[in-house]
């Protein structure tokens, strides 16, 4: 564990960085709260033990910017006091800090607190990698494993605080699945979508992101790309997914094809997230009339 100490009285401080370095810690010194607190945001350090009264930051304010800047992580702090009085204890606690000692520091009290430090930071630790995975699956298809819906409202949502920012919707459909299923049935009909997804996420730039819309149906973002150049992505996409060859009896092409319409964020084309999603659908339903297996813009419908 990294520790950092932030003691003014050099005695005090060697007595503590021993005592640390004893109990097999890491050891960081700061000789004020001022370099204590650039210390600990270079280092980030799981505890600090901290000396009340301090030139520069005192330890109740050093506690209260630790705890300001902490976000997923957790850093123990152990307040020092010259006496330990009730009101110093409080206001440390009150402050932040998860526990004291008092001087003259014994190195056995410190060890323990430390010890304590390491099982309460380990914990912290764990919840977060669980938070984080929490968080990831909320957003991820369980199936294909792409970018779910919530994740791309969310995306949108950012997108579209960047106004100037131009981009390029593409919503993409399986030709014909539903009989697939009803010929292969629905295992098959899942592997299918999964080397589809494969195919889509590989296609495309690391820029760009690929979300499972709902059943067959994807939909692609690209990023800074025109109508034309985004139409010349999705005819690249829909090659590589038509050379899958993944058989198809009840498709007249034989395989398993897709369809897609794009629609565009670009100059004089604003629109809100919803209505580029309303236009990639209608250019995609124009590319199922039109006979399937085919790319089309919502500015040639427009036109």
């Amino acid at each position: 564990m990294k520790v950092l100490i932030a003691d003014d009285d050099q005695i005090s401080r060697m007595i503590t960085k021993v005592a640390v370095e004893q109990s097999g810690h890491e050891c960081i010194v700061a000789e004020d709260g001022d370099s204590a607190w650039q210390l600990y945001q270079e280092h980030g350090p799981e505890a600090v033990v901290t000396d009340l009264m301090m030139p520069g930051l005192n330890g109740l304010d050093l506690c209260r910017a630790i705890r300001a800047s902490e976000e997923d992580s957790y850093t123990y702090i152990i307040l020092v006091t010259s006496h330990g009085s009730r009101k110093d204890v409080l206001a440390g606690m009150e402050a932040g800090a998860d526990d004291y000692v008092t001087k003259p520091l014994d190195p056995f009290s410190l060890h323990i607190r430390l010890l304590a430090a390491q099982r309460i930071t380990s914990l912290h630790a764990d919840l977060a990698r669980y938070r984080s995975a929490l968080t990831e699956q909320a957003r991820t298809d369980p199936l294909t494993k792409l970018h779910n819906r919530l994740k791309l409202t969310e995306d949108l949502g950012l997108l579209h605080s960047l106004d100037d920012h131009d981009y390029c919707l593409a919503m993409v459909d399986v030709d014909n699945f539903k009989s697939y299923n009803d010929i292969y049935g629905h295992q098959a009909g899942d592997a299918a979508l999964v080397a589809i997804a494969t195919t889509l996420a590989r296609e495309v730039r690391k820029a760009d992101a690929v979300y499972r819309f709902g059943g067959e149906e994807f939909l692609l973002v690209l990023q800074d790309q025109s109508p034309a150049t985004a139409a010349s992505v999705m005819e690249r996409v829909r090659s590589a997914v038509h050379d899958l060859r993944i058989a198809h009896s009840g498709d007249p092409d034989g395989v398993l094809t897709i369809s897609a319409g794009v629609s565009a964020f670009t100059d004089g084309h604003r629109a809100g997230s919803e209505q580029l999603l309303r236009e990639a659908d209608l250019a995609l339903y124009a590319a199922k009339a039109s006979g399937r297996n085919r790319v089309t813009l919502a500015d040639a419908l427009a036109g």
